[in-house]
């Protein structure tokens, strides 16, 4: 199983050389790839603005959206964007999609919060059209550039209940997944649902099965960690958040590495330890972790 690390965007007052840093970091340690989560109403950089930056500056991990909630924006657009990331990449991009569960976040867009589930299904086949240098709709050019990678990016759902993941095995390319109680038991269940949706949508072959959860590895790491993910859950309201909050486990070099191991037990392809802090010790510490788990 891999290991990637998705960068600490959310964590306020986040600089140029956090960001940096932290990019050159992870493309020199023992990772997969590099991430990048989406929100509107929060502090954060915006995504694919961040990845065609971790695009630039990095060599050899690939750049993932995780997730770029879809239905927020235009699939043509998005589909650009993509394109245009694995292009300054070398073919390095993958995009995992969702639908989000902010309607904050819609609002601020000015998009509608109503349908997002259908509607992402047809988005994926507008952005495949693009992806082909095909006309997206009816009486219109085709869209570039050309991606690098053969048929466009990799995507990946990130899909959670059996509905969705009933629809979009019909048409990802894998699983995006994040555990926010760093459950192993959790995990397996979401690995072993996916799988079971994909043979239920026909199709052949193995689907990419990739999950995450927040870590923290600093002598604060437990309690920073629950205040981390409380913050950033609490638009759900008080009580949901510190009940999630208090779920947190990957704040020690034993947890993280008992999970990893866990999650790799289950069948998981790749794990991405989600940063809570900007400082870049902890991607040191997580790189440390990795190398004894690898």
């Amino acid at each position: 199983m891999k290991v990637g690390i998705a960068l600490p965007t959310m964590v306020p007052g986040l600089t140029r050389t956090d960001l940096l840093a932290w990019m050159r970091g992870i493309d020199a340690g023992p990772f997969s790839v590099v991430g990048v989560g989406e929100r509107i109403g929060y502090t954060n950089q915006e995504i694919m603005t961040t990845l065609a930056a971790a695009a630039a500056v990095t060599e050899r991990v690939r750049i993932e959206a995780t997730v770029s909630v879809t239905p927020m924006h235009s699939p043509v657009h998005v589909a650009k964007q993509a394109a245009t990331i694995d292009v300054i990449s070398d073919g390095r991009f993958v995009l995992g999609v969702g639908v989000g569960g902010r309607d904050e976040d819609y609002r601020l867009l000015e998009a509608p919060f109503e349908r997002r589930f259908a509607r992402l299904d047809e988005q994926v086949a507008v952005m495949r059209r693009v992806w082909a240098g095909e006309a997206p709709f009816p009486d219109t050019s085709p869209v570039g550039p050309p991606p690098v990678q053969a048929g466009g990016p990799p995507v990946l759902t990130a899909s959670m209940g059996p509905k969705s993941m009933a629809r979009s095995a019909a048409w990802a390319d894998g699983i995006a997944g994040f555990d926010i109680a760093a459950s192993a038991e959790g995990i397996a269940s979401t690995m072993d649902s996916f799988r079971a949706a994909w043979a239920g949508a026909g199709r052949t072959g193995a689907p990419f099965l990739q999950t995450s959860g927040w870590y923290g590895l600093a002598d604060d790491a437990d309690e920073r960690v629950k205040e981390y993910a409380y913050k950033y859950l609490r638009i759900f309201g008080d009580e949901a958040a510190r009940g999630l909050a208090s779920m947190q486990k990957l704040t020690s070099r034993d947890a993280v590495l008992d999970l990893l191991r866990a999650a790799a037990d289950a069948g998981c392809d790749e794990f991405i330890l989600v940063a809570t802090t900007a400082d870049v010790d902890d991607l040191h510490r997580a790189a440390d972790v990795v190398a004894a788990f690898t």
